[in-house]
């Protein structure tokens, strides 16, 4: 993308002016947040000719890891902060006010401190310019060197980007080529992975094919050199309990059969690139680029795995708010503040983990003498997908170090289908370390349930097609509950897997009270096949609020595509707090 000139006579520019004059002349004394409003306008108009979306009170990590929320961040389209931006009151002494921002670790690669009488840009640590905003050409000048900031090396990484998401499908088959010949004539790799499919059978899907196990191999071999290199954590392959048990199968695959390093030398570039730039972000800024990195991944990879799995990750801002929600009602209802004993919390599809790593911050913030127990005792998550599953370890123990100095595992986290775990069955669960997790965890009195479950029809299967697998148990309560109590004709709708997951949340808090807190398709709420789940709903829980976001393309048709949900899906959803304050039996 070429540099922006930002002329004088922008009809953005333009806009703001008349804005701000407007505002003055209604107010005696004009505030921050009106003249604020006017200013994120501007930069949100300006940064569509760059592909940046304004964030408002964008959270990041200042000195000391403290927390800090600049009044906007300008974000790319793989979620990088690329500029921020501080709005003060024009009654504040403005300098005063940066040198105290400076003080507490405020960014100052690119940003523009302001109080509409003043601009200040800070870039690469240092003042890079100041003008009157009322002197349009000058302020012009500052907005264009403002938006053109290291333009030369994001542009390198876009290119690598978008050349990576050209070969991945070619690299993959490249790849699949290697271990179905592997699968013909290599003994040590047939005895691997057999073993290795069979614990997968056992473990994750009954109807499993070795094509998904294939799979696996594949996007732990394509993508374990970013892991290590953004996370700098040299020994992952080696301390994580999964990605060491598929090490062994890589091993057999690569050692007789191809070389590993030259056969990747071709993902070098955008290896090199996804590294550098990372490198310069802050934990919690890694943690929102890696996930669009492997949201795009997927999209790249297999169309039918981002489908199926539901690979785009929630927005830390449903996230927060959920977190929040959930904290607000265990204060309310039961007394409990996050973190406290008793209080035993599951994500039972955590992704990368962004909805544990919240958690953990505010029980770190607010409940620091309980912080070690909850973390080492109370605070569970699944994962069914390995890429998310090795990026949700990476995030909560490095979140866990950054919070308290030291490094701990976190061995709340399983790999597992959180589904199958309502079978009553002694099983194995992959290895022997994971399966002790898993064990832990459902002896756990979990009261606590919070996440962004599936939204697609498809869940784990044999990998032809996007269909749902089959669940007895949990299909067995759908149809004496759910599908029983329903007066609709068709009740397909039920085999989504966000309904198996709130029939799983509401059998896994027994007879406990709780909180079941989910982010989903909200289709549930008055849909006519959902007559008999929402009415089981209402026995189980004794509130329920429902924040609707909408989205739903066929309810608006004026909507365009996808591009008003925030999952960019076609149906509509919601964030959903069910509370169970009475010891009631379930159905």
């Amino acid at each position: 993308m070429p540099p922006i000139t930002i002329q004088p006579n922008d009809r953005h520019l333009t806009k703001y002016y008349s804005a701000i004059k407007e505002l003055r002349d209604a107010q005696v004394k004009p505030t921050e947040g009106n003249m604020r409003r006017a200013f994120g306008a501007l930069l949100t108009g300006l940064g569509r000719r760059r592909k940046l979306t304004l964030i408002d009170e964008y959270a990041t990590q200042g000195k000391g890891r403290r927390h800090i929320r600049p009044d906007g961040a300008l974000v790319d389209e793989w979620k990088r902060p690329f500029a921020f931006w501080e709005a003060k009151d024009s009654s504040d002494n403005l300098y005063a006010e940066i040198e105290n921002k400076k003080s507490v670790g405020y960014p100052l690669d690119n940003i523009i401190f302001e109080d509409t009488v003043t601009a200040v840009l800070y870039q690469d640590g240092l003042e890079a310019r100041r003008t009157y905003i009322r002197e349009k050409k000058n302020f012009a000048a500052l907005l264009t060197q403002y938006f053109n900031y290291k333009e030369q090396a994001r542009q390198s990484f876009n290119e690598a980007v978008q050349s990576y998401g050209e070969q991945i499908r070619d690299i993959a088959t490249q790849l699949k080529a290697k271990i179905d010949a592997a699968h013909q004539d290599n003994p040590e790799f047939q005895r691997q992975f057999d073993e290795f499919m069979e614990l997968c059978r056992r473990s994750l899907n009954p109807n499993i094919s070795m094509e998904a196990v294939d799979e696996m191999l594949i996007q732990h071999l394509m993508t374990e050199r970013i892991i290590r290199r953004v996370f700098d954590v040299a020994h992952f392959t080696q301390t994580n309990v999964i990605a060491a048990k598929i090490e062994e199968v890589i091993r057999a695959l690569t050692s007789a059969y191809f070389s590993r390093a030259d056969f990747m030398g071709g993902l070098r570039h955008f290896h090199q690139a996804i590294e550098d730039a990372a490198e310069d972000l802050d934990f919690s800024d890694k943690q929102t680029f890696i996930n669009s990195v492997y949201e795009r991944f997927f999209q790249g990879y297999s169309v039918d795995i981002a489908d199926t799995h539901g690979i785009v990750y929630t927005p830390q801002e449903i996230v927060d708010f959920m977190c929040a929600a959930v904290e607000e009602a265990l204060e309310s209802e039961f007394g409990k503040k996050l973190g406290d004993e008793g209080v035993v919390i599951i994500d039972p599809a955590t992704g990368t983990g962004n909805f544990v790593v919240n958690l953990l911050r505010r029980a770190h913030e607010r409940n620091l003498r309980e912080f070690e127990d909850f973390y080492k005792k109370r605070l569970f998550a699944n994962e069914v997908m390995l890429m998310p599953y090795y990026i949700a370890s990476l995030n909560i123990e490095r979140e866990y170090y950054e919070l308290t100095g030291r490094a701990a595992p976190f061995e709340g986290l399983c790999f597992v289908d959180t589904l199958d775990l309502a079978r009553e069955r002694q099983m194995t669960f992959l290895t022997e370390a994971n399966t002790e997790r898993v064990e832990r965890q459902k002896k756990a009195d979990i009261n606590v349930i919070i996440g962004n479950p599936p939204y697609n029809v498809g869940q784990v299967n044999e990998n032809d097609n996007n269909k749902n697998r089959k669940y007895d148990v949990i299909d067995q309560r759908i149809r004496e509950t759910y599908a029983k109590d329903s007066k609709a004709t068709n009740k397909n709708a039920l085999s989504d897997v966000y309904v198996k997951f709130w029939r799983w949340a509401t059998d896994r808090l027994g007879d406990r009270p709780g909180i079941v807190c989910f982010v989903s398709n909200n289709s549930f709420v008055d849909q006519y096949a959902f007559d008999g789940m929402r009415k089981h709903l209402m026995q189980d829980f004794d509130q329920i609020y429902h924040l609707d976001l909408h989205g739903n393309v066929r309810q608006n048709p004026k909507i365009s595509g996808t591009t008003h949900n925030v999952f960019g899906i076609q149906v509509g959803v919601g964030v959903t707090l069910a509370i169970r304050n009475l010891t009631t039996l379930n159905d």
